[in-house]
């Protein structure tokens, strides 16, 4: 059962390149808030081929980090028929605006993540690898924060946008047909990671067969290249969109793997 929360809207006056004023035209953050002060936080992007957004990957995943003393903030970001570069938008705005609304949220500013799914893993690590500290002379407050996430969580996330292992869906929702090849690689991920990319948590399960497990690994290549750290958990079996994969006895236990993996990054 989806549980009633206020969220909050990213853009009072209206997103950029917003086409409406529904739901879908206005990206928001839905927060579920741990108890104390000074908690660290993530920002969760469900999967969904970006022209969608999965529940199961939403407030079940919000819970299990309120369960682990995380804060969280499930994002509703623009999908199809919005285009690149709406998403990215949404979870810059995002992240600066849980910066901003530290003290408001009790959570620390120093300790933003950002977990996703699928194509809100391709979401996630787009956030880690396209950034600004922030604009100092905005003239709204929160375009002053940085959107640089503190660490990124990927759970069988589409990375590349590269045949044959691209997720062809999302990379067509996200980027439109008939592409040239220099746009797609502009789009890949794992083309993008620099040393000052985020440290990084990835698990895939090597029998997915709608996002292969290489995205993972071409992402884990581009981070150990260039020595950002990183933990890369492949499990034998699961289907594609397992979210919590409460289903699968072995491969469930991706969630205690990162929950050692937050603490010691200090997301404890």
């Amino acid at each position: 059962m989806k549980s009633e929360r206020n969220e909050l809207l990213l853009w009072e006056n209206g997103a950029p390149y917003a086409a409406g004023d529904s739901a879908e035209d206005q990206p928001a953050i839905t927060p579920y808030l741990v108890e104390g002060n000074n908690r660290p936080a993530m920002i969760i992007c469900p999967g969904g081929g970006y022209g969608g957004r999965a529940y199961h990957e939403g407030e079940p995943i919000a819970q299990w980090l309120n369960s682990i003393g995380i804060s969280a903030f499930v994002l509703r970001y623009r999908v199809a028929p919005y285009s690149y570069p709406c998403a990215l938008l949404d979870v810059q705005r995002a992240i600066r605006t849980v910066r901003q609304e530290a003290m408001r949220f009790r959570i620390n500013p120093d300790q933003v993540g950002v977990l996703g799914f699928s194509a809100g893993g391709h979401l996630t690590a787009n956030a880690g690898t396209s950034y600004d500290l922030g604009d100092a002379l905005a003239e709204e407050a929160v375009e002053t924060q940085s959107c640089r996430p503190d660490l990124l969580v990927l759970c069988y996330p589409v990375i590349t946008m590269t045949e044959p292992y691209t997720h062809i869906g999302s990379r067509d929702n996200l980027l439109g047909q008939d592409l040239e090849l220099q746009t797609i690689e502009q789009h890949s991920n794992e083309r993008n990671v620099t040393a000052d990319t985020p440290p990084a948590f990835i698990w895939h399960t090597s029998d997915d067969s709608a996002v292969p497990v290489e995205n993972s690994f071409l992402f884990a290549a581009a981070l150990s290249k260039h020595h950002v750290p990183f933990d890369l958990h492949v499990y034998t079996k699961g289907r594609h969109g397992l979210g919590l994969a409460e289903e699968e006895e072995h491969t469930k236990g991706w969630t205690d793997v990162c929950a050692s993996w937050l603490a010691y990054n200090g997301f404890k």
